[in-house]
């Protein structure tokens, strides 16, 4: 008779990883998210833009890790709240550009201080250079999964 496999659940990252962002979601879209009518992928969108001048539509699909038909969706919806402007590239027609709005900005500028906050609860009490080894196993566990992906 074989032995049964077990699963630690509380030991396996990709639970860890998933209850922790979770937990964070819900707490993000609770104080910040749902009053302004925003889903966390629209609040990705929105925190994206805010570093940049503007984007193209398929640069900001990979930024925030949303598929292109439901980013397509998401962009519609945000200009139509008046949050992002898009536009069509100078260069390339079949580029669409999106930025934020001015009323896209300001809302930004005031959530960008709830998210940080978040952040610090989150990692209350962790020492600052865990915490930067910790973001940095995180960006290194996903350009690990990238390169799989990539490598099919």
């Amino acid at each position: 008779m074989t032995q049964k496999q077990r699963l630690d659940l509380d030991n396996y990252l990709p639970y860890l990883l998933n209850r922790v962002g979770f937990a964070m979601v819900d707490s993000f879209t609770a104080e910040a998210l749902k009053d302004n009518g925003l889903s966390i992928d629209m609040w990705r969108v929105l925190a994206a833009l805010s570093n940049a001048d503007e984007l193209r539509q398929v640069d900001l699909s990979t930024k925030t890790s949303i598929d292109a038909s439901t980013m397509s969706r998401i962009v519609s919806r945000l200009v139509h709240m008046g949050l992002v402007t898009r536009s069509r590239s100078k260069t390339s027609s079949r580029e669409v550009l999106v930025a934020l709005s001015p009323k896209g900005g300001t809302l930004v500028q005031r959530l960008i201080p709830v998210a940080h906050q978040l952040e610090d609860t989150t990692a209350a009490d962790l020492p600052a250079k865990d915490l930067a080894v910790v973001k940095r196993a995180l960006r290194h566990f996903y350009d690990n999964l990238v390169k799989v992906r990539s490598a099919r």
